[in-house]
């Protein structure tokens, strides 16, 4: 198939050039559009009972959370300037999309919307009925716009899910405009040091340029059936520019090699596309695989970073297969032109790489005895890791949602918009349902109950409910606000939720919804689908490198090592952000004694599909050379020869793009940046370069082991070989020297 494929590129280089060329303008326009369809949200469960609690408080009730929280800092008193705060309520009231308007001022001045400083009062405001997530998003910026800041001496200050959700979007698009103008220039100088020519040095972005605007149409396409995240674009960038450096090293190093054989240049795209084109294909393909297992978590948040992973790796595949070999069969032996690196740039046979794997092999439990140790030390913070999810602490300090979301933290007891609301369905008598609230109001972290007759507290009426009628829908259905003392998206929140949850309902089918139980969804969402995902991965890749190895004991060994340095991975990560330590390093962020799960969930997926990228590209060259009849341990030295210089730079370029995105403000995205980089450059050193010749090297002809059964089923269903490896000058020597022959 891909010598098929070589030959037909070959003959057709122009056309196939042009063609890819016409498809980067149609991606180009049509992907434009996809940056104002994305969205901050989307970490919820919607199949959840607290998202059907919330179908139904929106459609019997009229109830959703409020677009913007507003703190409202008077200068006199609350009472003292009355009017004036009255007014702005009127005025908020009156703008285009806003349904109502719960303030202090204008609500019989309950307590609860009252600041501990007797300065500052709550507003919520409501969008209108069955307005959908991005007009509530845009009332909420049209809001921030219009009143953040000094409006006739009160000091307005608007947070809430939509100004929070803006806020995000709006840092994540300058953050990568930023990132992408650390990584870009850095990324070319390392480029032009690695492909060792200025002419080499630019394939990459070729191979980028069909991957992230290709990913950028796919996305808006996407956009038009479901919603998708705007942090998706962070994993397109990223990664499309991460596997157009990877795949185009490969390649053009294969390239270099086959000519420096001796091959014609059509001869030497045709032994590329055959050979490293085949080792593409089996990485992207696992990549592909991997990433995809996103799409099996009920979030949106998750799905969106499948949708991207998988564009972007196939569409790198493609633009590696068909673009980057039509460029090389034009460009021949200019390839080398423009030389920025003295000596010949046709990889060679001796080495760094093969001292280092034949010290290894002479020694190789010690090594492994050693690195393991240091990988589990790495990983011993992981156990003690607290899984939550982000709010407004994510964003900068400074930022004026940041600063408002914590004026309500610190003045407010209650979290008066953000409420845990239970959906009583109808039939339940008034005595049932007034002893029920008495003991949701006993649970701990419970502030007050209100119910469609009263408002309970600590299991007493405290008072009559003034808008009794708004607790009960035309079906009977009635409705339960209860309002506590603990941020809802976090560990406290779901432990409230959960609480809630665990009182004796009067009936069945009682629903409790509002942000706590959707945080605690969400989390036990992740947590139920996390057996299903590593199933998935485990089985496919099994199968992957089972088909291109013919082994069944390089795929487990693969995956086991994948898990060690995932573990070291996460544990870096949570005694960096959970314990917030480093940030002199990665900048400034506030430590709330979690780490987001989602972000947690998609850096060890995604570490997990780059390390497979690079043990495809190890095994290829070892398989390669042990193919052509040398024994274990010489093709272990010879394959990481030549493939260590490949998957270090790579590791190195890729690593660089993604440490670029601890730039950002967002605490997540410095998260993924810090995640992804320290993982695949532990990976591509340490593992590759260290645990994997320790293993094989244990291991030996075991290495290549596989039931009679199986090995028929590899040489009808496998993937087939590439061309033969350009003999070495010399055969690597044997790290076992052989001892000289005895005397007569």
């Amino acid at each position: 198939m891909f010598e098929r494929l070589a030959q037909f590129i070959v003959r057709r280089r122009r056309a196939t050039l042009a063609l890819f060329v016409l498809g980067l303008v149609v991606a180009a326009v049509l992907g434009s559009g996809v940056f104002s369809r994305l969205l901050a949200a989307g970490f919820d469960d919607p199949g959840s009972d607290s998202a059907k609690a919330a179908q139904l408080l929106q459609a019997e009730f009229g109830v959703a959370d409020p677009v913007a929280a507003v703190a409202v800092t008077t200068q006199h008193g609350l009472d003292a300037d009355a009017g004036a705060a009255t007014a702005l309520v009127h005025r908020l009231q009156a703008e285009r999309g806003v349904g109502r308007v719960i303030s202090y001022w204008t609500s019989g001045r309950p307590a609860a919307l009252a600041g501990r400083d007797g300065r500052t009062g709550e507003v919520l405001v409501f969008g209108a009925a069955n307005a959908t997530d991005v007009q509530q998003n845009d009332l909420a910026k049209r809001l921030t716009a219009a009143y953040e800041g000094d409006q006739g001496g009160l000091d307005v200050r608007i947070a809430g899910p939509g100004a929070v959700n803006n806020a995000i979007n709006d840092t994540i698009t300058k953050d990568l405009a930023r990132a992408d103008s650390i990584a870009v220039p850095l990324t070319v100088v390392l480029l032009v040091l690695v492909f060792g020519g200025l002419v080499a040095a630019g394939l990459p972005f070729l191979v980028a340029l069909g991957a992230v605007l290709g990913s950028f149409a796919i996305l808006f396409l996407a956009t038009l059936a479901t919603d998708v995240s705007i942090f998706a674009l962070n994993l397109v960038t990223g990664l499309g520019l991460g596997l157009g450096i990877d795949y185009a090293l490969l390649i053009v190093n294969r390239f270099r090699e086959q000519l420096a054989a001796g091959d014609d240049v059509d001869s030497a795209v045709v032994r590329t596309v055959t050979s490293a084109g085949r080792t593409v294909f089996v990485s992207g393909l696992t990549v592909a695989i991997t990433l995809g297992s996103l799409a099996l978590f009920p979030q949106y948040f998750l799905r969106s970073f499948a949708y991207a992973g998988i564009a972007v790796t196939l569409l790198a595949v493609l633009s590696a297969l068909i673009a980057l070999p039509a460029v090389l069969a034009l460009l021949g032996h200019r390839v080398n032109r423009l030389k920025v690196v003295r000596g010949d740039l046709a990889p060679r046979d001796t080495g760094l790489w093969a001292t280092v794997a034949q010290r290894v092999l002479r020694s190789p439990v010690p090594v492994l005895v050693v690195v393991g140790g240091l990988l589990l030390a790495l990983a011993a913070p992981a156990f003690g890791a607290t899984f939550g999810q982000i709010d407004d602490r994510a964003l900068p300090k400074d930022n004026p949602v940041a600063v408002a979301s914590q004026i309500l933290r610190d003045q407010f007891r209650g979290r008066e918009g953000t409420p845990v609301y239970v959906v009583v369905p109808a039939g339940v008598g008034s005595a049932a349902l007034s002893s029920y609230a008495a003991d949701l109001s006993r649970v701990d972290g419970i502030a007050r109950v209100t119910t469609p007759a009263a408002v309970v507290v600590d299991g007493a009426v405290a008072a009559a409910n003034p808008q009794s009628s708004a607790f009960t829908a035309a079906d009977g259905h009635q409705r339960l606000a209860l309002v506590a003392d603990a941020d809802p998206r976090s560990p406290r929140g779901q432990q409230l939720a959960e609480a809630v949850r665990a009182v004796a309902a009067p009936t069945a089918g009682v629903l409790v919804g509002g942000v706590a139980a959707e945080y605690a969804d969400s989390q036990n969402g992740i947590t139920g689908r996390l057996p299903m995902v590593l199933t998935w991965i485990a089985l496919t890749t099994l199968i992957v490198l089972f088909l291109f190895t013919g082994s069944v004991v390089l795929p487990v060994k693969a995956i086991v090592l994948n898990i060690v340095s995932l573990g070291a991975t996460i544990g870096v990560l949570t005694w960096v952000f959970q314990d917030g330590h480093l940030k002199g390093l990665v900048g400034d962020f506030t430590a709330t004694g979690t780490v987001d799960t989602s972000m947690m969930v998609l850096i060890a997926i995604l570490a997990f599909a780059l390390s497979m990228d690079y043990e495809v590209f190890l095994l290829s060259r070892i398989k390669e050379e042990h193919d052509a009849g040398r024994d274990t341990e010489q093709a272990v030295v010879l394959g990481l020869q030549r493939s260590g210089r490949i998957i270090t730079a790579a590791a190195a370029l890729i690593a660089l793009v993604f440490a670029a995105f601890v730039s950002s403000g967002v605490t997540n995205i410095k998260q993924l940046g810090l995640g992804v980089a320290f993982a695949i450059l532990l990976d591509a050193t340490i593992v590759r370069a260290l645990l994997v010749p320790a293993f094989m090297g244990i291991l030996g002809d075991a290495n290549w082991w596989a039931p009679a059964w199986l090995r028929r089923v590899h040489d009808r269903f496998g993937f087939s070989e590439g061309g033969p490896a350009p003999a070495p000058a010399s055969a690597p020597p044997s790290p076992h020297p052989a001892p000289e022959p005895a005397s007569a």
